[in-house]
């Protein structure tokens, strides 16, 4: 076990590691974002069972798989929050600390130090999402949701957060002060987030409005979907919903069975 154990762990993901998990701030911070997540979860079960709509406030499978889906929606935006505050200082940190010479003096390459910050930065925020499994177990007392769906977005939480951590060390190896690293990734996020998202919503627009005032033939679908494929959240809804892949392309087939070019989280993964 410990001759496995020398050659996963290197003695600066071990530093890290045992560094960010070992001090109150780790467990306070994971307490604070499980209550949120299990307060939002009883939230979103009082609303949807005290509507005039709902007998006797029953919970149905209807209602736990919007939970499910608000649930997954509000954790990919704190993942978005939190993953850059731990990423984006992981190198320019240590050179304000003026110990990244020192650092760079030990048989440990360049790249095993850019790799060994970024683990542990994200190992952490592994962490938190695991501790989550509890909330989401909620919704499997309903029905609703398949444990593979879940399976399947907690997985695209991993991609989401290697992207978003890879581009905060990316930022803190260039940048010098942590200041300017967290806001550059801050607004890479931001445009991944917010900027692709509004660029979809106004290209449909301008699309459907040119294309029915052309007075062109039945088209088999839209260009505009590729731009909501580069959006994470559009990604995970099309996790969710299969067929919300064809309503983003504008898919207008005559065919029952016609079908977008491409799901959107295959896109957002490939790109």
């Amino acid at each position: 076990m410990n001759k496995w154990r020398k050659v996963l762990i290197n003695p600066v993901l071990g530093k890290e590691i045992t560094l960010r998990m070992r001090t109150p701030k780790s467990a306070f911070s994971i307490f604070a974002y499980v209550l949120v997540m299990g307060l939002l979860a009883m939230g979103i079960i009082y609303v949807m069972t005290s509507g005039s709509g709902m007998q006797s406030g029953r919970v149905d499978s209807g209602v736990s798989r919007m939970m499910f889906y608000a649930l997954s929606i509000a954790q990919l935006v704190l993942i978005a929050f939190m993953t850059p505050a731990l990423t984006a200082g992981v190198i320019s940190g240590e050179r304000e600390k003026q110990t990244l010479n020192m650092l760079l003096t030990t048989q440990q390459s360049s790249a095993t130090i850019v790799l060994s910050k970024l683990v542990s930065s994200l190992s952490f925020m592994t962490l938190i999402i695991l501790s989550t499994l509890p909330v989401y177990s909620i919704v499997f007392l309903y029905g609703g949701v398949s444990p593979s769906q879940l399976v399947s977005v907690f997985l695209f939480y991993l991609f989401v957060m290697l992207l978003l951590g890879s581009i905060g060390v990316f930022f803190s190896t260039l940048l010098k002060r942590t200041i300017l690293s967290v806001i550059m990734t801050y607004g890479v996020g931001l445009v991944i987030f917010l900027v692709t998202g509004l660029a979809y919503l106004f290209a449909m627009s301008i699309d459907r409005v040119s294309y029915y005032n052309s007075g062109a033939p039945v088209r088999a679908y839209s260009w505009v979907g590729y731009l909501l494929g580069l959006n994470p959240a559009g990604a995970l809804i099309s996790i969710f919903e299969p067929s919300f892949s064809k309503s983003a392309f504008l898919v207008q087939g005559s065919n029952l069975q016609s079908s977008a070019p491409i799901e959107l989280w295959q896109e957002f993964i490939i790109v």
